[in-house]
């Protein structure tokens, strides 16, 4: 497969996978509504890695090496506890609108981390375009917090890192030998002894009292945003490069508006709806710029 036709395959599975984490913060939204964010934590990763084994168990798949077990306890630390937990904390004191234009910093943070840790080169370009666009979301973020950041900001700036350390790494792990949908299984797998009991332990003392729309909501997080929407975003990662690829989930954050003004019924003002569009002519720019890796 030539270079060219991997990047553009690389950036349309990492398309899919922004649409469906577009619907997290939205969607978490309503969960934590009615439901203890650290259960919709524990319980969307407890759900998503028993389907996850099943999975694994069902296509024979070989168990990891040891170090390969040891960067999915790192990623499992990101993905499965760190970045949920801080967005489920988050949608308790913002809107899921704000939240996922503060989102828009996350490609700049993991185009970093994969220049340190994963050995990509972007060009003064791409750097110039990706924090042009980091740069708009954090003024955003300043403005609508009234010069402040607020505690929501914060457990975003918290998510924002979690998940970008998450993704280098798992993109690292695909590109060592495990597909990507692999990954993100024995990512859950591994999980499991720590986020069943406390699911259990947090779940709804009366479960049928809790709202529909809260239930619909952890739903979608669990088996969507907790698991299928790895499948291609790994794999997106490791055939167009991190950092390329990475500057995609920059469309996370107009689709995320989208998402909210219908799900959640959030007003989003013009700010908003600018600095996306700005943004999404940053990804464009992003895109054609070079990476070496």
């Amino acid at each position: 497969m030539s270079k060219m036709r991997r990047e553009t395959l690389g950036l349309l599975f990492g398309f899919v996978g922004v649409c469906i984490f577009a619907g997290t913060l939205p969607f978490t939204h309503l969960a934590v509504e009615h439901l203890n964010p650290f259960f919709v934590t524990a319980g969307r990763a407890a759900f998503a890695g028993l389907l996850a084994g099943v999975t694994l168990v069902v296509l024979r798949r070989p168990w990891p090496s040891r170090k390969q077990l040891g960067t999915l306890v790192l990623v499992a630390l990101c993905l499965v506890a760190g970045f949920p937990g801080f967005t489920g904390l988050a949608m308790q004191t913002v809107p899921a609108a704000h939240g996922g234009v503060v989102l828009g910093i996350l490609p700049l943070v993991t185009s970093v981390i994969s220049t340190l840790i994963a050995g990509e080169r972007p060009s003064a370009a791409f750097w110039l375009a990706a924090v042009a666009g980091a740069a708009l979301v954090t003024g955003f973020t300043f403005l609508e917090g009234a010069g402040s950041l607020r505690q929501g900001d914060l457990f975003l700036l918290g998510a924002v890192a979690a998940s970008a350390l998450g993704y280098v790494l798992s993109a690292k792990l695909v590109r060592a030998g495990l597909a990507g949908w692999e990954v993100i299984s024995w990512v859950l797998v591994v999980a499991l002894p720590v986020t069943v009991p406390v699911a259990f332990w947090l779940m709804p003392a009366s479960p049928t009292s809790v709202p529909a729309w809260s239930w619909i909501g952890f739903a979608y997080v669990t088996l969507m945003s907790q698991y299928l929407g790895f499948f291609a975003w790994n794999a997106g990662l490791a055939l167009g490069g991190i950092a390329r690829v990475s500057q995609v989930q920059l469309l996370q954050t107009f689709v995320t508006l989208l998402i909210a003004s219908v799900l959640n019924r959030e007003p989003i003002g013009m700010t908003a709806w600018l600095v996306s569009g700005a943004v999404l002519l940053l990804v464009l720019a992003a895109g054609r710029a070079k990476v070496r890796r």
